[in-house]
């Protein structure tokens, strides 16, 4: 098919991103700044269901064959997300006046959209970064001192990851004389990669924040601005996801680390008191299941980690919002401050509990369609340790996300609240949880909605057919949630939020930090006393002398000279004052006396 028959979505996020910082700041043009970023993304959407799967955009750089627009299943999936989840992100920051934040949106969308068409190492590596740059602005559009360190720290992070995917894709090219996109070996050979498959990997894992790679995310996420972190929440680790299920599905290491993500991000949320750290760390435990699933590499694992992808965009996008709007109104988003706001906040308070039923895998809600199916795709491959780990993951997320936080955050046993001054939440905002909060319920009564989107065909011959609304896995969900509701009543108490900031493996990179830091600074500070010491006893003492020498050359001889100089100069200004008497016999003296003199040294030297 024809390159101008395909719309690549990223183009119009970038043609806005440029545009938008040059409109005037008042009248026509401050209308048009708010409403001209809800253009890229109702492109977007319109692309993911117009364009044909095929192979577009293809340029010949340097050398290189370069594919900006490879559409199949797979990617038409992720683009397809991608352009909803933007659309109700820009609708929920439709108030915001900071341009700036729009145009760091803006490009970061247009890099996830690019890595998901890419069907190259290069384009994908430039919109890796894209990405990387757009993200790293919204944190520090917080303008706070924590949200420039967190935001420093998420670059470092990032540019680390994009560190090993060139060294990897560089050293690939060397070995294979190739920089197309494919999956890093057939499948089964989990353990067999080259040195430079690792590497890629790596670059992967830190955007998809696997442990211990991790501690960026729950760092960065809650310091974002209200709008940010709602972007940030959906695009960077689905992004990640999308690649690793690309390259590197089957690969035994990502089902273990997917298991490890989805526990250990459970474990760190139940123990926070930030609602927006809390759901950083259920991210984690999220894309744990969707690794593991790549992992597994099955074909109901896989599409189960595509729908699960598919579900928490959506859903966690609707976590973000209501939290962020509890923030917005608040100023707060700490649960110890928080509470006895659901009456005065009540459609925040049922938007969010959406959000939270779709995340705990609730029947009627699409996190029951896809979480399900990546536990029963492992079951199936007799992954028993997986898909026990992945259940114990959905028990805790229940219990932290769908119980601890609204109830701490709407009633904590606390009276109705209603001295807290409330800010006022614009109707944009509601409008975006709204149409987020539409479709987890739409995906979750109708599973067909997203299954026919899967990349692999659900038939009996991929062995991945897989029906959510059976008794038994209704039944299977209840008896689950229903234990960690009970947990949590008799529990409630002890697992009060408390004030305080939780590290994780946080506390090993600043053991890490400190120890360069005595690496460098203790011989540093060893040299500059030595350096002191030999100042005082001998630079100082040298330095004492040449000032005496400069001193006394100034005074006998430079002072001499000139004031020699000047004493002569006097003298001769006298005698000349004295023989220019103006006697007409003086003159002729001493005309005489020259004459005399001049022949008397002629005589003599003759």
């Amino acid at each position: 098919m024809a390159t101008s028959e395909f719309l690549h979505p990223s183009l119009a996020f970038i043609i806005v991103a440029l545009i938008l910082p040059g409109l005037p700041r008042a009248g026509a043009g401050r209308r048009l700044a708010r409403y001209l970023p809800l253009l890229p993304p109702a492109l977007a959407v319109y692309a993911a269901f117009a364009n044909v799967p095929g192979t577009y955009a293809t340029v010949h750089w340097l050398g290189q064959t370069l594919t900006l627009g490879r559409l199949d299943a797979m990617s038409g999936l992720f683009i397809q997300v991608f352009a909803i989840m933007s659309l109700a992100g820009i609708i929920f920051a439709l108030h915001v006046e900071d341009r700036w934040q729009q145009v760091a949106a803006l490009f970061y969308v247009a890099g996830a959209m690019g890595c998901v068409l890419a069907g190259d190492f290069i384009s994908l590596f430039l919109f890796w970064e894209i990405m990387a740059v757009g993200s790293t602005f919204l944190v520090l559009a917080g303008r706070s001192r924590e949200s420039v360190l967190a935001g420093f720290r998420y670059f470092l992070f990032h540019v680390l990851g994009g560190l090993f995917l060139l060294a990897g894709l560089v050293w690939r090219y060397k070995a294979t004389q190739s920089f197309a996109f494919e999956a890093a070996l057939p499948f089964g050979q989990p353990w067999g990669g080259a040195p430079y498959d690792w590497l890629i990997l790596l670059g992967f894992c830190v955007n998809a924040a696997v442990v211990p790679l991790h501690a960026w995310l729950p760092d960065a996420y809650p310091r974002g601005t209200v709008t940010g972190s709602v972007f940030m929440c959906a695009f960077t680790t689905k992004t990640a996801v999308y690649v690793l299920m690309r390259g590197f599905y089957g690969w035994e290491v990502l089902a273990v680390a997917g298991t490890v993500m989805a526990v250990y991000g459970v474990l760190y949320a139940s123990m926070e008191n930030n609602a927006r750290r809390i759901l950083a760390y259920h991210i984690v435990s999220q894309v744990g299941y969707m690794v593991a699933g790549i992992g597994v590499g099955a074909a109901m694992t896989i599409n189960g980690a595509a729908a699960h992808a598919y579900a928490h965009i959506l859903y966690k996008g609707l976590l973000f919002m209501s939290v962020g709007a509890v923030l917005f109104s608040t100023g707060t988003a700490r649960l110890d401050e928080l509470g006895g706001l659901a009456g005065r906040l009540p459609w925040v308070m049922v938007l969010y509990m959406v959000a939270a039923l779709s995340i705990s895998g609730l029947p009627v809600f699409n996190g029951f369609i896809s979480k399900t199916m990546t536990i029963a795709g492992a079951a199936q491959e007799h992954r028993t340790w997986i898909a026990l780990g992945l259940e114990v993951a959905a028990v805790g997320t229940f219990v932290s996300v769908g119980l601890k936080l609204p109830y701490f955050a709407f009633w904590g046993g606390k009276p109705l609240d209603m001295k807290r001054e409330l800010r006022p939440i614009p109707a944009n905002m509601y409008a975006g949880m709204a149409l987020l909060a539409g479709l987890c319920v739409a995906q979750g009564l109708y599973p067909d909605l997203l299954y026919r989107c899967l990349p692999i065909p659900m038939t009996e011959a991929n062995h991945n057919l897989y029906q959510p609304w059976t008794a038994w896995n209704v039944l299977q969900a209840l008896m689950l949630l229903g234990f960690a509701g009970l947990a949590f009543y008799f529990m409630r108490g002890v697992i009060r939020p408390h004030a305080g900031l939780n590290l994780d493996f946080d506390w090993f990179y600043r053991l890490a930090g400190r120890g360069l830091l005595a690496l460098i600074c203790r011989p540093a500070a060893w040299f500059d006393s030595i350096w002191g010491n030999v100042y005082r006893s001998l630079g100082l003492a040298g330095l004492k002398l040449f000032a005496a020498f400069t001193v006394f050359f100034d005074k006998s001889v430079i002072d001499g000279v000139v004031d020699n100089s000047a004493c002569g100069v006097r003298g001769l200004g006298r005698l000349g004052a004295v023989l220019q008497s103006g006697r007409l016999q003086q003159y002729l003296a001493m005309m005489v006396t020259f004459i005399v003199v001049i022949l008397a040294l002629i005589w003599y030297l003759g």
